[in-house]
Order: structure tokens, then C-alpha cells, then sequence
């Protein structure tokens, strides 16, 4: 078998207006009212049209009813939850990857592994599964749940993964494809391997009632900056999705999360690594950085999730940011990434919200379409990344404009394709199969 050629991945975190700060208030936006899935269908349509990888949908479950204020300032009344909106796109979409965000401390293995079984056949082999872990106040409130650590929630969270790939396999890929009308079996039972799983967060014995994934499993998703999410990654995820705001950062990151995963009998061509990107793209880089500065004038100090839920207003704008600040629970190697570049560049709270949290870490480039691909091609050639995970600051013009300007630039310098090459998210990724791990093992055994 030929190896594939490394390929660029593209694919977008979708929000219904862009990641402009005061994106629904302009003029000519509108905003509010009932979700409407068909905003949401035409920005995944233009992402398959520019042959993306996969639209990924965050879900930053949870509000706690303590503060009304700030929760009716932030525009999430048009959002739909990440597994239902995928089941609406499966049949409006052909090719395209489809990632949705469940948290592992709000579910039970059974009841999302057989959704998310259920939802990788309806779309044909597209679902991606963001594993996330994360717990926020605000969802601790809404769940009524009790609070794991930092190192707790990874634990879960791998669990919750291992009994959901056994419940996956608790059939065979062909167990339902020959029935026996004449003796009453549907389906033999030597395709059958009943899961018994009694760990430390779960105890399971079943049989997932629904036939194994068409990808074997969804891809594995999950974003991991410290240095538990990057050892979690090298063991489970199957795409990363990462901040890096130099070459260097991204190359260091890239070789680090790569090196680990030969330990769990992995391969580096098993994960793919893709930074988030902020752009601003102008027909001249004048009209790029005016669109930039916009998004920095809209900037609102007054918001708290720049410092991970330290509040600015604590602290004086103009001044550094102080020392010994106790670490969040939630995104840890995030933190360290922007107190390192405080502390480095010896930047005041006002200019480290402005550099680092109002893009979350992420690189940004403010240029033309050709800047904008040049710069995308070094970091995918000096690998510092596998692909990117882009970020536009106004939907649609933002994204219309690099699907029409950039995109074709990348195709024609062969980093990108010009059509999808398979059917499923893990073919056009790059990526294997599973094999059924107990078919893995009666060949391992045949063998020995």
C-alpha cells in the first residue's frame, strides 16, 4: 500500500456570525430570534464547497442562573446542541466532516456511544467526536455536578472513551449482514463480544444495540495545550486542536505531541495537529488591517473569560499583570501559554488581552490572500502543523472570501486538494480504520 502524500487539512470552528467581537451588531446583520438551522447549513455548504476537512461545532455547555447580566451580552440563543445539529446536516451534506462537542462529565458511555454510532451512520462516515472534559462553573451549576480536579476529569474522560470503543465492538463490522430466516437468528453470536467494564467512573454490561460505526469509530477529537492534554492526546485523539502564535511555539508543540504517541503504539501520521487561526483579509493589507483594528476597537475590557475567569476589572489595565496568580482548573497549558508571554514581553493586562485573549492564543494573520497562503504553506511544510483550524472574524464575507481567494492559491501550489478523495472524515484525513479490536486479537493470536 502506497503511502499517502501529506496533505494540508482545513476546517473551520463554526459560530453563526464570526469571531469579531461585535460581530451580530452591525447594521446589516441579523441577529436574534429562533435558531434557524438554515444559517447554519449555508456556512457548512460554502465549507464543502472549498473542499474542507470538517466544520467543527463547539459547545461551551452550561450557565449558571447567578448572573443573568452577563449571560444576556453573549450571543448563544441561535446555537443548536453540537449532536442534534449534526443529525440535520447529515443528509443536507455529501462530503464533509462533521465534529461535534460532548463533555464526558455530563454523560454515560452507552447513551452517547450509541448516539454517536447512530450519527456516524447517518452521515455516512463523517462524525467526529470533540472529547472535551472541561469544568466550568457555570456547567458544574446547570448539571448539579460534583467537581473533579484537573487530573480527575483526564482520568474519566479516558475511561469514558475505552468503554465507549468496546461498546463499538461489541459487534462484529459484517454481524448483521446475513440473516437466517429459516432458523429465527438475525445475527450470530459469535459477532457479539458483551462488554463487562467495572472501573473507577463506570461499571457496564451490555451490548450496543445498533451495528458498529461505519468508521470503526468517529475520529477522535480534542484540544490539548498543557502537558496532561498533550499525553491524553498522544493516547486517544486522533485530531488536536491547539494555540501557537510563533513558528517556533507551533514546531515545538507540533515535535513534543508527535513524540509521544510511539509509547501507546501509535504512529505520528495518527494524529493530526491543527492550530486554531484568526485572519483578516483584505484585497490590500490596508484593508486587512483596518478590518484587524476593528476587531481590536470592539474589544469589551469588562469581560472575564479573556483571564480565564479572572476578572480584568480586579486589576488596573495599564498595569502588569501581577504575580503568584492561582492556576484555573480548565485550561491550564492555555494559561501558561499567556502568563509566559506576559511575563516575556513584560505586556500590561490591556495589551495582553489584545494580543493573547481576545484570538485565545491563537495565531493571526492580517494580510491579502496571497499572505494569508504563504504564511499557511510555511508552517505546513516546516511542520509545524498538519492543517489549521480557522477562525473568521465575520461569516460570511470572511469565509466566502478564503474559500474564493485562498483556497485556490493552496490547491495550486499542491498542498490542498482540488475534490475529496474518499467518503468518510477518516479518509479524507489521512487516517485508519480501526480494526475490531477483537478480530485484532484473534489475529494477533492466530499469528503467534
Amino acid at each position: 500500500m502506497t503511502q499517502r502524500k501529506r496533505q494540508l487539512s482545513l476546517s473551520v470552528f463554526v459560530q453563526l456570525y464570526g469571531t469579531h467581537a461585535k460581530a451580530w451588531r452591525r447594521p446589516d446583520v441579523k441577529a436574534g430570534g429562533k435558531p434557524d438551522f438554515n444559517e447554519w447549513l449555508k456556512i457548512v455548504k460554502t465549507l464543502e464547497r472549498g473542499k474542507f476537512d470538517f466544520a467543527f461545532f463547539a459547545d461551551f455547555v452550561g450557565s449558571g442562573g447567578d448572573n443573568v447580566d452577563a449571560v444576556s451580552r453573549r450571543a448563544r440563543g441561535g446555537s443548536f446542541e453540537p449532536t442534534a445539529l449534526v443529525a440535520a446536516l447529515a443528509h443536507a451534506t455529501e462530503k464533509i466532516g462533521l465534529v461535534a462537542t460532548v463533555n464526558t462529565n455530563f454523560d454515560q458511555p452507552f447513551n452517547l456511544a450509541r448516539r454517536l454510532a447512530s450519527l456516524d451512520h447517518l452521515t455516512n462516515g463523517r462524525l467526529g467526536w470533540n472529547v472535551v472534559s472541561s469544568l466550568s462553573d457555570g456547567a458544574a451549576k446547570s448539571f448539579g455536578a460534583d467537581g473533579l480536579d484537573h487530573e480527575g476529569r483526564y482520568v474519566r474522560a479516558g475511561e469514558f472513551i475505552d468503554v465507549s470503543k468496546q461498546l463499538w465492538d461489541s459487534w462484529d463490522d459484517d454481524a448483521f449482514d446475513h440473516v437466517y430466516k429459516d432458523t429465527g437468528v438475525f445475527a450470530e453470536g459469535a459477532s457479539a463480544h458483551p462488554v463487562h467494564y467495572h472501573g473507577e467512573h463506570f461499571e457496564v454490561d451490555a451490548i450496543l444495540d445498533i451495528a458498529r460505526p461505519i468508521q470503526g469509530y468517529p475520529v477522535i477529537f480534542q484540544a490539548g495545550n498543557s502537558d496532561r492534554g498533550r499525553e491524553f492526546a498522544a493516547q486517544h485523539a486522533e485530531v488536536i486542536y491547539a494555540a501557537a502564535q510563533t513558528l517556533e511555539e507551533a514546531q515545538a508543540y507540533y515535535a513534543d505531541v508527535k513524540s509521544r504517541l510511539a509509547k501507546y503504539g501509535r504512529e505520528p501520521e495518527d494524529l493530526v495537529v491543527t492550530p486554531g487561526l484568526y485572519y483578516f483579509i483584505g484585497k490590500t493589507r490596508e484593508e486587512a488591517q483596518e478590518k484587524y483594528q476593528s476587531f481590536l476597537n470592539a474589544v469589551d475590557f469588562s469581560e472575564r473569560t479573556f483571564f480565564q475567569h479572572l476578572d480584568p476589572a480586579s486589576y488596573a489595565l495599564d498595569d502588569t499583570l501581577p504575580e503568584n496568580l492561582p492556576e484555573p482548573l480548565n485550561g491550564v497549558g492555555r494559561w501558561r501559554q499567556m502568563v509566559a508571554l506576559a511575563r516575556r514581553e513584560n505586556l500590561t493586562i490591556r495589551e495582553l488581552i489584545l494580543r493573547f485573549g481576545t484570538v485565545q492564543g491563537h495565531k493571526i494573520i492580517v494580510g491579502t490572500a496571497t499572505d494569508i497562503a504563504d504564511q499557511i504553506e510555511h508552517w505546513f511544510l516546516n511542520y509545524a502543523a498538519d492543517g489549521f483550524n480557522l477562525k473568521p472574524a465575520l461569516v460570511p464575507e470572511d469565509l466566502d472570501a478564503f474559500v474564493d481567494e485562498v483556497v485556490p492559491l493552496l490547491q495550486q501550489r499542491g498542498i490542498f486538494r482540488k475534490d475529496y478523495e474518499g467518503d468518510t472524515l477518516r479518509e479524507n484525513l489521512g487516517l485508519k480504520r480501526p480494526l475490531n479490536q477483537h478480530q485484532l486479537q484473534s489475529k494477533r493470536s492466530k499469528a503467534a
